[in-house]
């Protein structure tokens, strides 16, 4: 594949939220097919800030973003990349907002063109493959914390994503549901950057390391 155009390409990419030292500082960073990276740094070292910037939610003050082989500047630019890519959130909350379970994994599907039934076959399919099938018709307010975190990821794996963007992936599991998340991220094919302070988390699901110092990838 290292001859074909990365999943994402960023070059000098440079961001602030107000005035003063920039939170990014010129990033070069590529995603190819397949790679499986840790992304690492301190607290406020501009990790989910990267995330955001890649699937478009915020715009870079300078530099360029590459995404599939194209450049990557408009808000009608980051609809195909929304539609290829996987963005977990750091909380849970901000990705679970239905009545059900079932519901939720659905609202992808659906909101990209899908009819009804074709999205609630999507979502069963895809609790049924992570061993939630169980959960289909809960309401999600009733889950447990790691419940809601592996719902979280059903809603993104439901898109059948070409890369992941996975934002503190593990956090609030317990040991049986840290398992059943390493057994998941196992099967999968997919590219992924990984946020995550867990360092065995990431030498078991990861397999290069990226980190963020002083705004720069080291």
């Amino acid at each position: 594949m290292t001859s074909e155009a990365p999943i994402f390409r960023l070059t000098g990419v440079g961001f602030a939220y107000g005035p003063g030292r920039p939170v990014l500082d010129g990033v070069d960073f590529e995603l190819r097919a397949g790679e499986r990276v840790a992304l690492t740094g301190a607290n406020g070292s501009g990790k989910t800030t990267l995330f955001h910037l890649m699937m478009g939610l915020i715009r870079p003050r300078r530099g360029r973003i590459e995404a599939f082989g194209a450049p990557r500047a408009t808000e009608a630019d980051f609809f195909e990349v929304r539609a290829r890519v996987g963005l977990l959130f750091q909380d849970s909350d901000d990705q679970l907002f239905s009545p059900t379970v079932i519901e939720d994994v659905a609202f992808g599907p659906l909101n990209f063109g899908r009819s009804p039934k074709e999205a609630r076959a999507i979502a069963m399919e895809t609790l049924s493959t992570l061993g939630l099938a169980e959960l289909a018709r809960r309401a999600t307010h009733r889950l447990s914390g790691g419940q809601r975190r592996l719902v979280a990821l059903a809603t993104v794996l439901a898109m059948k994503p070409d890369a992941l963007l996975l934002d503190e992936p593990s956090a609030g599991l317990d040991e049986r549901n840290f398992a059943r998340l390493i057994a998941i991220l196992d099967r999968l094919p997919q590219a992924r950057i990984v946020i995550s302070h867990d360092a065995d988390f990431l030498a078991r699901a990861t397999s290069r390391h990226c980190r963020l110092v002083d705004g720069r990838i080291a």
